[in-house]
């Protein structure tokens, strides 16, 4: 059920609304737009999680990725969803010189992206809903902020310190931008969970987490999966490179690697 919540005088009402999809949570924040508008496109977007997960679970025998992975489907078989996804993956791929990798154990798996473009998807439906001012939507701790909380402040979000449980390695704003994501990986929350796509096998490097901030979450979550699995030295050379791409890097000796611009969203 989406909670509408009282705003100080002059600033957008908020619609807050959390729901378990995916094995996580997603939780929603939006300013701006009639409530009954902004609680109907709330239903249609979490709709479209639930969706998702049905499509593309890993987990589900009866899933169109499970069965196209199986063969028993082609892509065309699908909904149109699968098709975007997977072009989406395989530029990752591209970009990436294959450190992003939609195959895990050899089996089909576009998982590392999902998540990443279903949460994207969902706020910018949200976005889309007449007089709203800002979305801030968070897909298990990886976010897409679009427009502004209220006139006065920006968006800001919190990047928890891998090796200090409790505490924050940075506050990401989004001061002057209009659509902003941050998504991180790494072994804090979820153990060695990301694939070296070389060996098959869990990666092993010096980091311990990888934020990345970027538009787009879509991307951003690609990029930090794909930084990790390369090390501090490449992966910070590697996402230097790439256009309107900070990150902050952490590795399990505590040091701390940045690229040239990240100062910029830092407040």
């Amino acid at each position: 059920m989406a909670e509408q919540v009282p705003e100080p005088d002059g600033t957008p009402a908020a619609v807050r609304h959390a729901e378990e999809v995916m094995g996580t949570v997603f939780s929603f924040d939006v300013r701006g737009g009639e409530p009954d508008a902004v609680r109907a496109a709330l239903q249609e977007a979490v709709a479209g999680l639930h969706r998702v997960d049905e499509v593309f679970s890993a987990y589900r025998d009866d899933s169109q990725l499970s069965r196209l992975a199986r063969g028993e489907l082609t892509v065309e078989d699908c909904d149109p969803e699968v098709a975007e996804v997977l072009g989406l993956g395989a530029e990752a791929e591209r970009v990436s010189d294959g450190w992003f990798s939609m195959r895990y154990e050899g089996r089909l798996d576009p998982t590392g992206i999902v998540k990443g473009w279903a949460a994207e998807r969902a706020a910018r439906r949200l976005a889309a809903v007449p007089g709203v001012r800002g979305v801030s939507m968070n897909g298990g701790g990886d976010v897409q902020l679009l427009g502004t909380p209220d006139s006065q402040r920006p968006w800001r979000v919190g990047v928890s310190d891998p090796l200090r449980p409790g505490g924050l390695a940075a506050v990401i704003s989004a001061a002057g931008a209009q659509e902003l994501a941050v998504a991180t990986s790494g072994t804090a929350e979820r153990g060695a969970h990301i694939v070296d796509p070389r060996t098959g096998r869990s990666a092993v490097t010096d980091l311990v987490a990888v934020t990345v901030v970027a538009p787009r979450l879509t991307w951003a979550d690609c990029w930090a999966t794909a930084a990790f699995a390369m090390g501090s030295r490449e992966g910070l050379r590697w996402l230097e490179s790439l256009p309107d791409v900070e990150a902050l890097l952490i590795t399990a000796g505590d040091e701390v690697r940045c690229t040239g611009g990240l100062a910029s969203h830092l407040g």
